[in-house]
């Protein structure tokens, strides 16, 4: 790898030389010299993907994209697509201009040729100087068919990167089986047999309570939103996140370990923003004094790098589906979302989660098989964890910007049944969404097509397990008076622990 030895070399002469070293060694197998490279090569792109959005479609029914954004719960953009046939039309008309001037300059630098050809030589025979009036007149045409060409081509330039603002903008479209209004559908019940807990206690009680669950102490450190967890808490999670590993690998999908912090604009393509529609902050920004650096920040989900990773790629159709399963930690700023029905666990700005995605090739039908499949693994997951809960398809106004299609589970909390905003107690603790080529198309991931011609690959996502939420509902349905009684399916992983009590924490 000559690359990597130049690499190492170089950093080599940089490094001083620790005492009691006679020389740094660089050599191709192992070394004991440490190598500290600022720069690797082969780095991700260090500027935004441009996407490739389909505007024909847009033009082509525009009412149809109108209606969609309205139906998504974003009338702002709802205004788009008109905007886009205007400006292609103003393309049109300014494209004719740009041909008849790319022709005039043409005819002019013919022309200049020939008078060049016949301008007689000034006296002392400099001919670098030489400029005949006629010269001088067919030099001064061009230069102000230089310029009205050139406005024309800015102007041209700017209308196109409104088109392409204006289209990557708009949300998905949205599948026939979403349900359309505000109101979810109900699909299926998972333990609906399961009595509901009489005691009423919230996880943030039962937690403190066992001294397993600290508020106040992370408070100190961080402010509201964050939380710690002690002893057997903590084991808690860990288990909570190798049982979901576990499950997932079993149906074969491969686990990953991606970074948690991501350039910007690799997040804005997934389909999270920096902003909601009302300006509230929705991602940690990183702040960095790099120059030329793009803007990078924390993850919200792993669901981001995964994509990432295959952004500027193309995908062999044997390799599809491509399935990982990934663990991080994920960052969510939420600002302005507190309340009630967030009190505790259910919303924090730092967590851990265990997420799927995949590739599929550009069919509904081979999407809908992995999309069914994560919704599988969910119910698995959470129907041995002895969870109450229920599938629902999500409506239209529900949906993210990436998302065609979504379903959540929603789990019973007893401690959320007085809330109004819960509908009976029941808090979303999973979801899973097919994305079809909405990000395929702003990453340029893209994948052999049975024609030979390489189309867009489509994606799909789905919570493998969101530790706070499934670790709170886990405390409240399993309290029984003294103590947590712990799923028999996490005992492994705690190492033959049944339950939780006070001197375990």
């Amino acid at each position: 790898m000559p690359g990597l030895r130049l690499a190492l070399s170089t950093t080599a002469r940089a490094v001083r030389r620790p005492s009691g070293l006679s020389k740094l060694s660089v050599v191709t197998g192992l070394s004991t010299t440490r190598h500290y490279a600022s720069q690797p090569p082969n780095l991700a792109p260090a500027s935004p993907i441009k996407p490739i959005i389909d505007i024909r479609a847009i033009r082509a029914s525009p009412s149809d994209y109108s209606t969609n954004c309205i139906l998504r719960n974003y009338p702002r953009l709802s205004s788009n697509p008109s905007r886009i046939i205007t400006l292609h039309q103003e393309r049109n008309s300014l494209s004719s201009r740009i041909t008849h001037l790319r022709n005039k300059t043409k005819t002019i630098q013919a022309e200049l040729m020939r008078a060049c050809d016949f301008a007689p030589l000034p006296k002392g025979g400099d001919a670098a100087v030489a400029e005949s009036p006629v010269v001088a007149q067919v030099k001064s045409r061009a230069q102000e068919v230089k310029a009205q060409l050139g406005e024309l081509l800015r102007r041209d330039k700017a209308m196109a990167d409104e088109i392409d603002a204006l289209a990557t903008a708009m949300p998905n479209m949205t599948s026939d089986l979403t349900p359309r209004g505000s109101d979810p559908q109900l699909l299926s019940y998972i333990n609906e047999a399961t009595a509901a807990p009489a005691h009423g206690l919230s996880h943030v009680e039962i937690g403190q309570a066992l001294g397993i669950l600290d508020f106040a102490g992370a408070a100190n450190t961080s402010g509201w939103g964050f939380y710690t967890l002690h002893g057997a808490g903590a084991q808690l999670e860990q288990a909570l996140v190798q049982y979901a590993l576990a499950a997932c690998a079993q149906h074969g999908w491969a686990q990953t370990a991606p970074p948690s912090m991501v350039y910007a604009y690799i997040g804005a393509a997934c389909g999270f923003q920096p902003r909601d529609a009302a300006g509230e902050q929705q991602v940690y920004a990183v702040e960095q004094h790099e120059p030329g650096r793009p803007q990078m920040v924390l993850a919200g989900t792993a669901e981001i790098p995964l994509a990432g990773m295959m952004a500027n790629k193309t995908l062999a159709r044997a390799q599809l589906p491509m399935r990982k399963a990934a663990v991080s930690r994920c960052y969510r700023a939420e600002a302005g979302a507190r309340g009630a029905d967030t009190k505790g666990l259910y919303r924090v700005h730092e967590f851990t989660k265990v997420e799927m995605f995949a590739w599929t090739a550009a069919d509904m039908d081979a999407t809908t098989e992995a999309f069914d499949e994560i919704v599988d693994i969910q119910t698995e997951i959470l129907g041995a964890l002895g969870l109450r809960c229920r599938v629902l398809e999500m409506p239209a106004a529900d949906l993210g910007a990436s998302a065609f299609r979504k379903i959540d589970i929603e789990a019973f909390f007893p401690s959320r049944v007085p809330l109004a905003k819960t509908d009976g107690g029941w808090g979303e603790v999973s979801s899973a969404s097919i994305c079809t080529d909405y990000q395929a198309r702003r990453l340029r991931t893209r994948c052999d097509a049975e024609d030979g011609k390489a189309g867009f690959a489509w994606t799909v996502n789905g919570t493998g397990l969101a530790v706070p939420r499934v670790l709170a509902a886990v405390l409240e349905m399993g309290w029984d008076g003294e103590g947590v009684v712990i799923p028999e399916v996490l005992r492994p992983w705690m190492g033959g622990m049944e339950r939780i009590v006070k001197s375990q924490g």
